[in-house]
């Protein structure tokens, strides 16, 4: 019985770069034997194990069969006879196919090393393609290590264009696919998982709303960049920078979903793209399972990042509104996610990466100066009701007035 270390832990290892997962493969062992060693069994599908102490994972040894679609379509083999290399052999990239033996040597049959040195994304065999999953996978690894300068082998990326030709990625689940892109929106580049996906055909598949956006214009005096795809990616980078919250990169993503239905004969205008993407972002939300908390925000910036963006040209009532209906009195949190979203928006665009954004200060000294009226006070004046409703609506409305001629 041999345990070897494996995966991203020794592909990070490599990299100098901080690794959190360490993940095992046991090489002669049975499940008996790991029973008996005090081991806790977890997997269901194929024999994996928690250590006693360190709780890290240890799994069997094991080679795979495809017998059916998508990513759970497999039978496995994980006898005491099943080698470190052909367990190696069922990963999907030479990078991620190298083991760790306790003393330190490296076993790399298939060539990792050479192909983390030359940082390439290269698959370990043809078996690649009978997980699509791994499209996925390949995207988010894109995401991740964008700075590394790595890029994907031209035949790997002609298998997952292969997959995303197949029918292979609509097997995959929801709430799998939601794995995926929300790890990926965590990523320093979240930008490039998309960039990735759309260079394979699978953005088609899994995200049509924001594939369509490419080819789609936008004024030239407010978009350099002129493509809304293009535009979009820049906006999610821009998030990147500016929040490590999923759910401000997933409404920076979802922003201008609008755009992508507005008639051709009317661009590059897109009026009242903000509430036609309103739809678009449920249909979205629902079709990936993806939680109420992102769906809540992504509606948000969708339906009223213009107004922030022209917050200086808005009347004081008109603020009010928009703080009504971003429920910031109870929500405070929420609204500055909105307003990093909405700059995010602004500095996603050629030239206008470093632009300061006012619209942000101007918006939360006119919130923290509504937000000191309180029901308090016209209580204590006799009022009731929908008197005291009216009562805070009036004096906050008059704070809103007091930011907005500080910042005339």
């Amino acid at each position: 019985m041999t345990s070897y270390l494996v995966g991203g832990a020794v592909r990070d290892k490599l990299l100098n770069r901080n690794s959190y997962d360490h993940d095992y493969v046991v090489v002669g062992s049975t499940v008996k034997q790991m029973l008996s060693l005090g081991f806790t069994q977890v997997g269901k599908d194929f024999p994996v194990f928690l250590h006693p102490k360190t709780k890290d994972e240890y799994a069997l040894a094991r080679t795979e069969r495809k017998i059916d679609t998508g990513y759970t379509g497999f039978t496995c083999d994980a006898s005491e006879f099943v080698t470190i290399e052909d367990d190696l052999l069922r990963r999907d990239l030479t990078i991620n196919a190298m083991a760790l033996k306790p003393n330190g040597e490296i076993i790399d049959p298939y060539n990792g090393q050479e192909d983390l040195k030359n940082r390439i994304f290269r698959h370990v065999s043809d078996a690649f393609v009978e997980d699509p999953l791994r499209v996925l996978r390949v995207a988010r690894f894109a995401a991740r290590y964008h700075s590394y300068g790595f890029t994907i082998a031209e035949e790997t990326l002609a298998l997952m264009t292969q997959i995303s030709q197949s029918n292979e990625l609509q097997s995959l689940s929801s709430e799998r696919v939601f794995i995926e892109l929300n790890k990926s929106l965590l990523e320093e580049h979240p930008e490039v998982f998309f960039e990735t996906l759309k260079s394979c055909g699978a953005l088609s598949v899994l995200l049509p709303e924001i594939e369509t956006l490419w080819g789609i214009p936008n004024p030239a005096k407010w978009h350099p960049e002129i493509c809304s795809g293009i535009h979009t990616m820049m906006v999610l980078q821009q998030a990147g920078k500016l929040s490590n919250k999923a759910e401000v990169r997933f409404a920076a993503l979802c922003h201008d979903l609008g755009k992508g239905i507005t008639p051709e004969e009317e661009w590059p205008s897109h009026r009242g793209h903000e509430k036609s993407g309103l739809p678009l972002v449920k249909a979205l939300c629902k079709r990936l399972k993806i939680p109420n908390s992102y769906q809540v925000l992504a509606l948000k910036v969708c339906e009223y990042h213009l107004h922030c963006h022209k917050a200086f040209e808005l009347k004081p009532s008109t603020i009010l509104r928009v703080f009504n209906a971003l429920d910031v009195w109870r929500k405070p949190e929420e609204f500055n996610d909105f307003i990093l979203a909405c700059t995010a928006d602004m500095r996603g665009r050629t030239g206008f990466e470093d632009k300061e954004y006012p619209q942000a200060d101007f918006l939360h000294a006119c919130l923290q100066a509504a937000q000191k009226v309180t029901a308090k006070a016209f209580v204590e004046q006799g009022l009731k009701g929908l008197a005291i409703k009216e009562a805070i609506e009036k004096e906050r409305l008059d704070e809103i007035k007091l930011v907005k001629e500080s910042f005339s």
